[in-house]
Formats: structure tokens, sequence, C-alpha cells
């Protein structure tokens, strides 16, 4: 998890796209000196797709991690407001239907706060 992590955060800076478009350059600048063979050519190909292959396990599970601790954060909020519902701190466990129910009754209370309220509120 921890190599994931850094290598997920040295991805996202500047300076990995500038390797990789020296790394481009470099490519296109040795077509010339290969006489722009199939294998000059597969060796680019070849690159980018294990790397993007690569990339796709790295990004899924970044996102899986990110939304766990979201999930966290969020239960710990349920659970420190008074009023909230604590029924909801499971709601990952819910099938779709459930769901689906529980957006309606949430959009039909939205939909009757913005009626009853007199004066709109000012942004905090």
């Amino acid at each position: 998890m921890a190599l994931s992590g850094y290598i997920s955060i040295t991805y996202a800076i500047l300076n990995s796209f500038v390797i990789a478009l020296c790394i481009v350059i470099g490519w296109a600048a040795a077509g010339p000196l290969y006489n722009y063979s199939d294998t000059w050519q597969l060796v680019i190909n070849t690159g980018t797709t294990i790397i993007t292959f690569l990339m796709v396990f790295l990004i899924q599970h970044t996102q899986n991690r990110d939304t766990k601790l979201i999930q966290i954060k969020l239960d710990e909020l349920i659970r420190a407001v008074r009023t909230a519902r604590n029924q909801l701190l499971d709601l990952e466990n819910l099938t779709d239907d459930d769901l689906t129910r529980l957006q309606k009754e949430f959009k039909r209370l939205g939909n009757h706060a913005q009626i009853s309220e007199e004066e709109p509120r000012e942004p905090r």
C-alpha cells in the first residue's frame, strides 16, 4: 500500500509528465537511426501498453483507498451529529432498491425544505 501511494503521488506531479515527454522525444529522435523500423515502433507501443496496464490497477487501488477514507470520515460525521440517523452508517451494504428508496426520500425532504423556507439563507 505504501508503494502504490508513493507511485500515485509521484506520477501526479509535473516532473513525471516532463520525464514521459522526454522519453517520447528521445524515441522519436531515434527513429531515423533505426530507419523507422517495425521494431522501433514496437518499442513505444509495448512500453506504453505495459505502463497503461499497470496504471489502471494503481488508479483503481488509489480510488478504492480514497473511497474508504471518505466513508470513514462520513461515518464519523454521522455519529457526531445527534440528529443524524445512525442507520445511514451502513449504506454500502444496502441493495440498489433500498438506495433508490433512500434517494427518493432525501429528494422529497430537500424539496419540502425548499418550499417551507421563508427567506433564503445567505451562504456561510
